[in-house]
């Protein structure tokens, strides 16, 4: 059997994923099959972090839902061995737990862990979170498939086969985007705006029309590592309290390592964009506290287009700010929070930006 079933007819394909589901309380495991089954999973259960072990080597899963206290082996130990193993590693790991504290939720993703869910569980909640990993885990393995099938065809022109790979890179890029789209506040119009304002930041920059097309094909994925973040602190309409924006602020680290592994120059610059986007030219940024030209020219446009398209446009706890006081924000917080050329740019090509904005909005 393979990582995910393929049922083909003439009209349509199938896929069924196999979910492993484990847990010492035989009502857990229940209650998220009954919940699960609702999308049509195929499911196996284990009682222990040995039985789960065992059941992995002898059958294929796309995900893994894993408890983390359970006696014995607990869920955090077994994670440890699913990533040590080659053939298991790149299987999603969700942890279910009754503990939210953030030593507990950090050490599971330092195993490998994509993302933890709380009991008692939360139909959509689970139903969500489960969906958008199969939908991440299948869209990289699909990247990944092709990028192999490319490599046998040695006899095509080098030419044409970096054009097909870049397209299937944006195309996979549009689907994590959409992904992204379904489960966070982002909406398509701020995608494409911090796309477009990015290129235009990157072309009065100077920077290369092939590094104009990267950046612009890359930076919808600045805010990739938001699937991993908590749906609660996603939606909240109100502001987030300190613990909140901790866990928010994670979502950086979180793209990172979603991208970090490829070596595709569209995905190493998304890596880039989704790493180093909330950095700020005094070094006050977050997550590495990088500071001036050490930020990648990529971070410091996407933080400024990101930040413009944020300010002048509503959202659900704000107004859109009128334009004249998002230029004076931008001037105060020139050098500060932001490359002054670039800032200097914002200002004199005003014109266009308003334009972009008022075409994307």
């Amino acid at each position: 059997m393979s990582i995910a079933e393929h049922t083909l007819n003439r009209n349509k394909m199938i896929i069924t994923n196999q979910i492993l589901i484990v847990d010492d309380v035989m009502d857990n495991i229940q209650v998220a099959m009954n919940i699960l089954k609702e999308d049509n999973y195929d499911f196996a259960f284990a009682r222990d972090g040995e039985e789960a072990l065992r059941l992995v080597e002898s059958e294929d899963f796309d995900l893994i839902l894993l408890d983390i206290m359970m006696p014995g082996m607990d869920g955090f130990e077994v994670c440890q061995q699913l990533k040590k193993d080659p053939r298991t590693k790149s299987i999603p790991v969700i942890f279910l737990t009754a503990k939210t504290d953030i030593d507990s939720i950090a050490e599971g993703f330092e195993l490998g862990a994509v993302d933890y869910v709380t009991k008692p569980f939360h139909p959509n909640e689970i139903l969500a979170r489960v969906k958008t990993h199969l939908q991440l885990s299948n869209a990289t393995r699909l990247l990944q498939q092709h990028n192999i099938e490319m490599k046998v065809k040695v006899d095509l022109e080098s030419h044409r086969i970096n054009r097909e790979i870049e397209e299937s890179q944006i195309e996979v890029i549009r689907m994590l985007t959409s992904v992204m789209e379904s489960f966070s506040d982002e909406t398509g119009a701020h995608i494409r705006g911090v796309a477009s304002y990015s290129k235009l930041l990157a072309q009065h920059y100077g920077l290369s029309k092939k590094d104009c097309h990267i950046i612009c094909e890359a930076a919808p994925m600045h805010d990739i590592g938001k699937i991993a973040i908590d749906c609660k602190i996603l939606h909240k309409p109100g502001k987030l309290d300190d613990l909140e924006y901790q866990l928010m602020t994670e979502h950086t680290t979180y793209g990172h390592r979603i991208l970090q592994n490829s070596e595709r120059q569209l995905m190493k610059a998304a890596d880039i964009i989704a790493y180093q986007h909330h950095e700020k030219w005094n070094g006050t940024g977050y997550p590495q506290g990088l500071k001036a030209e050490n930020i990648h020219i990529f971070g410091r446009i996407v933080a400024l287009a990101d930040v413009f398209d944020a300010l002048s446009q509503p959202r659900s706890y704000k107004k859109a700010w009128p334009m004249e006081q998002v230029l004076q924000y931008f001037s105060e917080q020139s050098g500060q929070h932001f490359d002054p050329k670039l800032v200097e740019i914002l200002i004199e090509h005003q014109d266009e930006f308003i334009h972009i904005m008022n075409t994307t909005h």
